[in-house]
C-alpha cells in the first residue's frame, strides 16, 4: 500500500524550488515496532520490494535473509519514477544528492532517528551514501550493493549515451533500455546464454530477440520522463559535489559500511569499489568489503542471491549467531606437550563458554614440521631415520587417550620407505610427508576438546582451498576456495567448533600442496577474509610485536598498535612473527589482527588494523646474511 507524504518548496541542489510528492511503502513490522531498514530502488525499480512481484523478494520477505518477521522494511519510491503517477519533467535541475535530502525529509517526518540499515543497489546505493554522507548518524549499517559514492567515467559516458537515446529516439524508452542491456551484463554473460543460437520464427539470433523483450518489457511499464531522471541521477552521484566535508563523515563515520562489490561490474568496477574501501578503511576500522563473482556483470546483485545470502548474513542474522566469526590461529610451540596444548585447550574452552563464535587453525605441534623435514632428508640419503621417526611417533602421540593416530604413521613410513628406496624425493612428495604435522594436529585437537563437551569438528583444508600445482609455495585459487569454504560452514551445526589445518592446500587434481613455510598464518588469513571474520587471533609464544627483537635487545618494548602497513613493512623485512603474505587478505575486509601469547592470559598483545599510533620509528626489524653493495661514480 503506497502512502504519501507532501513536501512543499523544496529548493534543489541547483537553486530551483518546486513541491514535491514523495511516496513510500512498509513492509513486515509496524514502524517503530523493530529495526527498520530503509531499502532503495535501482534505476527501474520501485518501492515494492518484496511480495508477489516484489523484485528483491529473494533476499526480502518472510524467511528470507531480510527477515520481515524481524525487521520493519521502508522504501521510498524515488519522485518522478512514475510508480505513484508523480511525474518530475525539468529532470536536469535534480542530481542524486536532492533524492538523499528527500529521503532524509521523509525520515524525519515518520520520526525515524536511527535506522537499522540503508541498502541498496545501483543508484539506490549511490543514494545510500550520499545519505550517510550527509547524516553521518541516520543508520547504524550502510550496504551499498553494485555502487560507489561517485559515478565513475564509463558510467556517466554511457548514462550521456542512453540521453541521447531518450531524446532523438523514435523508440526512446524501447531502445535506450537495449543499449542499457549491454552495459548491465558483460560478454561472458552472452556467450554463456545465447552461443550465437537463432530465433528460427523470427529469423534473429537470440540475443537480438532478448534485447528487443527487454526493449518491449520497459517500454509498457516506464515512463520517458521517468527514464530522464533516473539516467540523470544515476551519472550525478558524487558525495564530494560540495568539497570533501561529506566524504570526511564517511571516514569519520561510527557506521558500519558494508560495501558489496561485482566483479565483472562494467558500471561500479570492483577496482574502484576496493579503492573506496581501502580508502575509507585508513580511518574506519568498520568497513569491510565483500565481493560478489559473477560473469553477469552489474545486474549480478539481482540474479546471484545465494551469495547476496552469505554476503549479507553478518548484517542481517536472526538464527541467533549474529556476531561474526573470529578466527584463532595457534602456533607449533602453542601446541607442544604439557603447559602448551592444555593452555591452548583451555583458551578454546573459555571462549566458546563465552558464546563466541569461533574457528580454529592450527599448525604442526611443537616442531613436527622440521623433524618431518629431517627425516626426509635422512630417508633420501638412506641413513638411519627409523629411530627419529619413533620419536615423533612418542611425542605425537603423548599420553592422549583414545586417539588413533595409526592411519597418519603408517601412511608416513611407508612414504619414508620408497624415499629411501630411491634416494630421493620430488617438490609434491615433500608437501605430503609435511602435510601430516597439521593433519596430526588437527586430530589431536579436535579429540582433546570433544573430550571437554566441546562440539569440535575436524575439517581437512585440502578439501576446501585449492591451488595450483607450485609444490611447497603453491598459489591459492581464492574464488573456488572462497566458495569451498561458505558452503562447508553453511552446514556446520549452530554450535560447531571448526578446527582447521593451517599451512596445508590441494591442487585441482587432489594432490596435497602447501603454502610455504610459515604459510599457516596465511591460511588462517584467507579463513578470515572468506569468512568476513570479526578479528584473527594469532597465537603464539610472545606477548605481541616489539620495538625490537626482544633477544637481542632487553629494552625491548611491546606496541599495542600497528598499522597494516607498518605490519607488512615488518613482515616483508624479517620479522618472524608475520607471514609476508599474512596482511593483504586482512586489508582487504578491514579485519584486525591481534598478535597474543598463548601463555599470558593478562597480556593485551599487538592489535594490527586500519588505525595506528601516532609516533616516529616504530620497529627495527633484521635481515641477517645480507651485504649492501653501495655504487658511485661518474653518471651513477
Amino acid at each position: 500500500m503506497l502512502h504519501h507524504l507532501k513536501l512543499s518548496k523544496y529548493t534543489t541542489l541547483s537553486g530551483i524550488t518546486q513541491n514535491i510528492d514523495l511516496s513510500y511503502e512498509v513492509f513486515g513490522r509496524e514502524l517503530h515496532t523493530a529495526p527498520i531498514v530503509l531499502v532503495n530502488h535501482a534505476l527501474t525499480g520501485n518501492s515494492n520490494v518484496t511480495g508477489e512481484d516484489g523484485w528483491w523478494s529473494a533476499l526480502v520477505g518472510e524467511g528470507k535473509r531480510i527477515d520481515t518477521d524481524q525487521y520493519t522494511i521502508l522504501s521510498f519510491n524515488i519522485p518522478g519514477n512514475g510508480h505513484d503517477q508523480f511525474i518530475i519533467d525539468n529532470y536536469k535541475d535534480f542530481v542524486a544528492g536532492d533524492i538523499a535530502r528527500i529521503f532524509l525529509w521523509g525520515l524525519q517526518q515518520l520520526e525515524i532517528k536511527k535506522l537499522f540499515a540503508i541498502i541498496g543497489g545501483s543508484l539506490g546505493g549511490g543514494i545510500a551514501w550520499e545519505m550517510a554522507a550527509i547524516h553521518p548518524k541516520i543508520t547504524e549499517h550502510l550496504v551499498p550493493v553494485a555502487s560507489d559514492w561517485k559515478s565513475t567515467d564509463w558510467l556517466i559516458a554511457n548514462c550521456q549515451i542512453q540521453e541521447q537515446f531518450l531524446i532523438n529516439s523514435k523508440q526512446p524508452v524501447h531502445d535506450a533500455r537495449m543499449h542499457a542491456m549491454l552495459c548491465y551484463r558483460t560478454p561472458e554473460s552472452f556467450k554463456e546464454r545465447f552461443k550465437r543460437s537463432t530465433n528460427e520464427e523470427l529469423q534473429v539470433f537470440n540475443v537480438e530477440s532478448w534485447l528487443m523483450h527487454h526493449g518491449d518489457k520497459l517500454q509498457e511499464r516506464f515512463q520517458l520522463s521517468a527514464y530522464k531522471l533516473m539516467n540523470q541521477l544515476l551519472k550525478t552521484i558524487d558525495v564530494t559535489r560540495e568539497g570533501q566535508k561529506n566524504f570526511a563523515n564517511l571516514q569519520n563515520s561510527d557506521t558500519n559500511i558494508h560495501i558489496i562489490g561485482v566483479d565483472s561490474d562494467l558500471f561500479f568496477t570492483a577496482q574502484e569499489n576496493k579503492d573506496t574501501f581501502k580508502r575509507l578503511a585508513q580511518a574506519n576500522s568498520n568497513v569491510t568489503y565483500g565481493e560478489v563473482n559473477s560473469l553477469h556483470g552489474h545486474d549480478a546483485f539481482l540474479i546471484e542471491f545465494e551469495q547476496m545470502e552469505q554476503l549479507l548474513k553478518p548484517i542481517f542474522d536472526t538464527n541467533g549467531r549474529t556476531k561474526r566469526i573470529k578466527v584463532l590461529k595457534f602456533g607449533g610451540k602453542s601446541l607442544a606437550n604439557g603447559k602448551g596444548i592444555e593452555s591452548v585447550l583451555n583458551i578454546i574452552s573459555s571462549k566458546v563458554k563465552a558464546g563466541e563464535h569461533i574457528a580454529v587453525v592450527l599448525s604442526a605441534r611443537d616442531k613436527a614440521t622440521d623433524q618431518l623435514e629431517a627425516l626426509l632428508n635422512k630417508a633420501a640419503k638412506r641413513k638411519a631415520y627409523k629411530k627419529d621417526l619413533q620419536a615423533l611417533v612418542d611425542y605425537q602421540k603423548h599420553d592422549f587417550k583414545d586417539i588413533d593416530l595409526s592411519s597418519e604413521f603408517t601412511a608416513l613410513a611407508k612414504l619414508f620407505e620408497g624415499v629411501a628406496l630411491l634416494g630421493d624425493y620430488s617438490a609434491k612428495i615433500k608437501d605430503q610427508v609435511l602435510s601430516f604435522g597439521e593433519l596430526i594436529s588437527g586430530k589431536v585437537v579436535t579429540k582433546l576438546l570433544q573430550d571437554r563437551s566441546i562440539n569440535a569438528q575436524f575439517l581437512d583444508t585440502r578439501e576446501l582451498i585449492k591451488t595450483d600445482s607450485n609444490f611447497g609455495d603453491a598459489s591459492v585459487f581464492e574464488a573456488i576456495s572462497k566458495e569451498n569454504i561458505l558452503k562447508k560452514f553453511e552446514h556446520l551445526d549452530r554450535d560447531a567448533v571448526p578446527i582447521l589445518t593451517g599451512f596445508i592446500a590441494s591442487d585441482e587434481d587432489g594432490n596435497t600442496t602447501t603454502l610455504g613455510r610459515n604459510g599457516s598464518n596465511y591460511s588462517a588469513a584467507l579463513f578470515a577474509n572468506f569468512l568476513n571474520a570479526e578479528e584473527l587471533q594469532n597465537f603464539t609464544h610472545v606477548d605481541g610485536i616489539f620495538t625490537a627483537n626482544p633477544d637481542l635487545v632487553s629494552d625491548a618494548k611491546r606496541i599495542a598498535n600497528l598499522s597494516y602497513g607498518e605490519a607488512n613493512e615488518l613482515a616483508n623485512f624479517g620479522a618472524t612473527i608475520l607471514h609476508a603474505k599474512t596482511i593483504i587478505p586482512l586489508i582487504e575486509k578491514n579485519i584486525p589482527l591481534r598478535i597474543l601469547n598463548t601463555f599470558n592470559n593478562d597480556n593485551e598483545g599487538t592489535l594490527i588494523s586500519a588505525k595506528t599510533e601516532k609516533g616516529g620509528i616504530k620497529s627495527l626489524s633484521v635481515i641477517e646474511n645480507v651485504s649492501l653493495i653501495n655504487l658511485e661514480g661518474r653518471g651513477l
